[in-house]
């Protein structure tokens, strides 16, 4: 059995983890919005989610994947703030379940994202990761203390 000190070390390694994981992958994917290539790349899928879709009758193209990388980055440093200051958690959490469940609506609103390769149903795999994420910003909009 292990003891709670011990139990308190592994959780708070745990959520280290997890937090810099979540800020090098949101920092990489939000860096990476401001190239022409990746701004065609994500196209299909905000096009095809209602709730963005209208943006390309607005803003070009490489406008629309700038305000995505913008707001990434802006949820990064939202995030790198809570070390200093707690009470943001639930900002940040709210900011990361925004942008995960936002991406993962791509899974069920851009057609053709699922096929069947060998007899199995597939799908684009880097989104699928966002549901960790996404539990990482529940996890945070939750842990505050009220």
């Amino acid at each position: 059995i292990m003891n709670s000190n011990r139990a308190t070390d592994f959780s708070k390694a745990g959520y280290y983890i997890s937090f810099l994981g979540t800020v090098l992958i949101l920092l990489w994917i939000g860096i990476i919005k401001f190239t022409p290539e990746e701004a065609k790349a994500i196209r299909p899928l905000i096009e095809n989610q209602p709730l963005s879709s209208w943006m390309y009758n607005v803003f070009s193209v490489q406008t629309v994947s700038n305000i995505v990388g913008v707001s990434e980055l802006f949820v990064v440093v939202l995030l790198l703030l809570t070390l200093k200051f707690d009470n943001l958690k639930r900002y940040a959490g709210i900011g990361l379940c925004i942008i995960f469940l936002m991406t993962l609506s791509y899974l069920f609103t851009t057609p053709g994202i699922w096929r069947i390769v060998d007899g199995l149903l597939i799908t684009d795999f880097f989104i699928l990761k966002d549901i960790m994420y996404l539990g990482f910003g529940v996890a945070l909009l939750f842990s505050t203390k009220k």
